[in-house]
Order: structure tokens, then sequence, then C-alpha cells
């Protein structure tokens, strides 16, 4: 039985933004022309601060159309393979790759002092052709994260081509916003390697665990400063929401930062500032 040709793409594609997807895309439309099937090689780097968590990537991954997606373990044996070990070994060997397209600036191998006309030299003795593509623009990961870290989520989302998400459980907290009138869901996230954005109020919109509908709301992430808190947390006002979500799963994407983190004279400055934030953030929201 003949095996499946693949056209394969390489990269960590650390938010799958519009850079990566710009590649991907290329991948997907190269593998019908051909009749093969397209294939997106990533990897797992383990407690690396990441904008996209490891099940969160592949969905991202799967969208834009690909029809396979292996994740590789970043591991000591991986590190040490030249160029065209990994080539060789794991494009041709391991998945059947015929044909490999990468973006402009990727280097994989090794040491990375290697470059395209090497890749395409060694795909000439391997029998996989290699194609590379046109810069897609100023887009990369570490930019986004800098964005992220900033609180500059505008900026972050449009590089990206989708919002910023991050996802987790509800656990208890202290309450300080039900006494205010805006009872929160205290997030632990699924990934303590993923990026935080900066401290302050977001619109956001929300998804509870098995449900389609999006709800909007307002995020707080900081240390309480106005109540002397220590410890930075992640809580989100749902809009008109009642029901109790202790313990459910639930997927938060930011659309824009209202303010950053500030102290208050007191409780009841704090509650009209959060009306002001509500206000606001459905107008962004709308």
């Amino acid at each position: 039985m003949q095996k499946i040709g693949y056209v394969a793409t390489i990269g960590m594609f650390d938010g799958v933004h519009r850079g990566h997807q710009f590649v991907l895309q290329h991948v997907v439309d190269e593998a019908r022309q051909r009749a093969l099937r397209s294939m997106a090689i990533t990897f797992d780097k383990g407690s690396t601060q990441t904008l996209t968590p490891l099940a969160q990537k592949r969905t991202l991954l799967m969208n834009t159309g690909i029809d396979r997606i292996e994740v590789l373990t970043f591991n000591e044996a991986l590190k040490q393979m030249t160029a065209r070990e990994f080539m060789q070994q794991v494009l041709r060997d391991k998945y059947g790759v015929k044909v490999l397209l990468i973006g402009y600036d990727n280097r994989f191998g090794h040491n990375r002092t290697e470059g395209f006309q090497d890749y395409v030299r060694y795909g000439k003795e391997l029998d996989i052709e290699v194609l590379q593509l046109p810069a897609a623009g100023e887009i990369s990961s570490s930019i986004i994260r800098q964005q992220v870290a900033a609180g500059d989520i505008s900026k972050a989302n449009e590089l990206l081509g989708h919002p910023y998400t991050i996802a987790g459980r509800v656990e208890h907290g202290e309450h300080i916003g039900t006494k205010l009138g805006f009872p929160t869901a205290n997030i632990v996230v699924d990934d303590q390697c993923q990026l935080i954005p900066a401290a302050g109020v977001y619109a956001v919109n929300i998804r509870m665990e098995n449900n389609t509908e999006w709800k909007h709301g307002m995020m707080n992430i900081g240390t309480r400063p106005t109540f002397n808190g220590q410890r930075q947390t992640l809580e989100v006002n749902i809009f008109h929401l009642s029901e109790d979500l202790y313990g459910q799963r639930i997927e938060v994407t930011f659309a824009e930062r209202l303010r950053g983190e500030q102290r208050f004279d007191s409780a009841e400055a704090l509650k009209e500032q959060l009306q002001r934030d509500a206000i606001e953030a459905e107008r962004i929201l709308a």
C-alpha cells in the first residue's frame, strides 16, 4: 500500500498569528494542487512561556485547514539533530514529507547556521522539494508577547488575527466583587506557562464549558490594591449572569484594555469606577 505524501511546514507557531496563517494557507493550497495532504510540525517546549498552550495551538492550527498536526517534544535528542538529520529521519522517514514549505526567515537544525540553500541541497539528496515563501510583513510571536505583556491587547489581536484567549477553571475567591455589586469568577488558568496580559481592566467575551454562547463581561487582572491584596488574581465579571460557575471551565477572549490597575481611596470610589468600566466594556463589545 502506497504511503500518503505530505506538503509540510515546521515551526513553533506560538500564537498561530497572521504570519503563521500566511504560511499554513500556502501549505494547504500547495497540497491540494499536488493531490497530497498538508501537515504542520510543531514543538512542545514544556515550561517555556507561551501565547498559546498546546491544546489551544492545536485548535488554531486545525482551523487553518491543515490535515495533520504533529507535535514533537523538544528534548535533547531533537536539539542535537542537524538540519539534514531532521529532514531525513523525521520529515522523510517518519512522516513521508514530499514537499517542505518554509517561511522567509525560518531556520531549523542543531546550530541554525544553515539556511534555505542548504535545505534545498539536502532536499535534492532526500527527494524532498523545498520551497520558500516571501515575508508576510513585520509579524512575530516575540512582538506579540511584548504587546500582551504591556496590555496592548488591541495591537496584539490585530497581529494575531484572532482574539488573545485564556482558559481555566473557576475557583472560590474572596467575594469582594459580590459585595460591590459586581460578582466575579476567579479563574485559575489551565497552563501556568501562558502569558497573562498586564494588570488592568479589560473588555472580554466569555464562554462557559460545553456552551456555544459568548457573553460580554470585563476582567480585572491584578492584586486588588484598594484592598491591600498581594497575590495576582484573574477575576471576570460576566454581564447579566447570576448562575454559580464554581468548578466550571471557562474561556475568555480579550477585546480591549479599559485602564491600568488603580488603587482607590474607598470601596465606593471603586464601585463607581466599575460602573463606568462596565458601560465602556458594553460599548466596545456591542
